[in-house]
């Protein structure tokens, strides 16, 4: 059986290169007033010798784990991978740690990931909560403790906490006034689940772009789901079931439009010709299916840098009163070919 080694401490750096303890712990701080040459000898030094920071006693001192949760329903989506890479480049260049979680859009899983990010004492947590959650007790753990808090995408109105969500309103706009520009009359939609902000925000945009041009809103051409890829399938089946058919569908993602593409395709119905397609998100694929998919962007790395910096700054305040931002960005309508007749 192998003998574990003790950890190296700064007393045993000091005894190798025979020096105090003092003037190495100032070393491995960048003390100025040790010498430059002193202090990288002292390094390396530690780097050979396997000497890791008791990074906990430190922590304890400044009541400090430098590390922020972040909670993201899919890695795997390009636009909650954007909003990571924006917040991981700010909080990389001010010193702080990531620690990065996916729910599955499952509450039981968002719960008990922040139960653990909350246990190992993250300085703030960010995230865009499950297409589940309705119960906020979780979360409640944070804002009653005055560890910051900072929504993205998917947001919580029962928390008081900073907010930045995309202009989803005004996304669902103009995906349905894009279609209606393409003379199409009967414009279906594909929805998420209403408890979600983001989506009652995207059908109310698709219902005001109807009115505006003098169209009516046909309630069963309205569907919602989880809008996984499955469920897209399964609502375009529905959709093609109903007389008179729909020319067009608003998807409230992309991943539901691709799904949608391809079982009409299987039903030999032409795509824009027959049925024209907007998603929502502009994830990588939807540039190179073919036909190539008309979808809204969202600015997920600017949101993430965002989230970071003010998240960041509510760390360093310290104590409050906070006043807490409602931020909403921009969306851009993508044209591809899955909405337009090219001649």
């Amino acid at each position: 059986m192998m003998s574990q080694k003790p950890e190296t401490t700064i007393h045993d750096i000091a005894k190798a290169l025979n020096i105090s303890a003092s003037t190495v712990s100032r070393a491995l701080k960048d003390n100025p007033l040790i010498s430059e040459a002193t202090r990288n000898k002292i390094k390396k030094a530690a780097l050979e010798m396997g000497y890791r920071p008791n990074i906990l006693a430190a922590n304890f001192r400044t009541r400090r784990t430098n590390t922020i949760g972040v909670i993201v329903p899919l890695i795997n989506r390009h636009f909650f991978s954007s909003v990571i890479s924006g917040i991981e480049d700010i909080a990389y260049q001010q010193g702080f740690a990531v620690t990065i979680s996916q729910s599955n859009d499952n509450f039981e899983k968002e719960s008990k990931i922040a139960q653990a990010l909350f246990t190992n004492r993250v300085d703030g947590l960010i995230l865009s909560i499950g297409m589940q959650t309705q119960n906020f007790d979780h979360l409640k753990l944070f804002s009653d403790r005055n560890i910051p808090l900072v929504f993205f995408d998917r947001v919580v109105d029962e928390i008081e906490a900073h907010k930045i969500t995309v202009d989803d309103f005004e996304g669902g706009y103009i995906a349905t006034k894009h279609l209606i520009d393409q003379e199409r009359k009967r414009i279906a939609m594909i929805g998420g689940p209403l408890n979600l902000k983001i989506y009652e925000n995207r059908q109310k945009g698709y219902i005001k772009a109807l009115q505006d041009a003098g169209l009516k809103a046909d309630k069963s051409i309205v569907l919602h789901n989880s809008l996984t890829r499955k469920d897209g399938e399964n609502a375009v089946r529905k959709l093609l079931m109903i007389d008179p058919l729909p020319d067009a569908i608003f998807c409230a993602n992309d991943t539901t439009a691709l799904s949608a593409i391809i079982h009409l395709r299987k039903k030999k119905i032409r795509v824009p010709e027959d049925i024209a397609i907007v998603g929502f998100s502009n994830e990588p694929f939807s540039e190179v299916v073919t036909p190539s998919i008309t979808t809204i962007k969202q600015p997920g790395f600017e949101m993430g840098q965002k989230a970071a910096q003010l998240l960041i700054d509510q760390i360093n305040q310290k104590k409050g009163p906070f006043i807490f931002q409602n931020i909403k960005m921009p969306t851009e309508l993508i044209v591809r070919d899955s909405s337009v007749i090219r001649n």
